[in-house]
């Protein structure tokens, strides 16, 4: 399980890039599906995936992209990098 700082600076990260609207990283829900419940496309993922990995100091695999479903994902996903570092 993710840890709960990964998973809000993921939410603040998604927010701010996708400029949501009536949500805060608190009351976002981490298992929302990005592509099919949020309409994230590529292009939105791509530029998400490219502040993750400034901000992480990671490599996102384009191949891992269809992993990246939702926020607790995402903050699992980065986790498991961090540690391989």
């Amino acid at each position: 399980m993710a840890d709960k700082k990964t998973v809000i600076r993921v939410a603040e990260i998604l927010i701010d890039e996708l400029k949501l609207e009536d949500v805060t990283p608190q009351t976002f829900d981490p298992e929302i599906d990005l592509v099919d419940e949020l309409g994230i496309d590529s292009m939105d993922l791509t530029t998400v995936v490219l502040v993750l990995q400034d901000e992480y100091g990671i490599i996102i695999d384009e191949d891992d992209y269809p992993k990246l479903k939702n926020v607790r994902l995402i903050a699992e996903y980065i986790e498991e990098k961090l540690k391989e570092k």
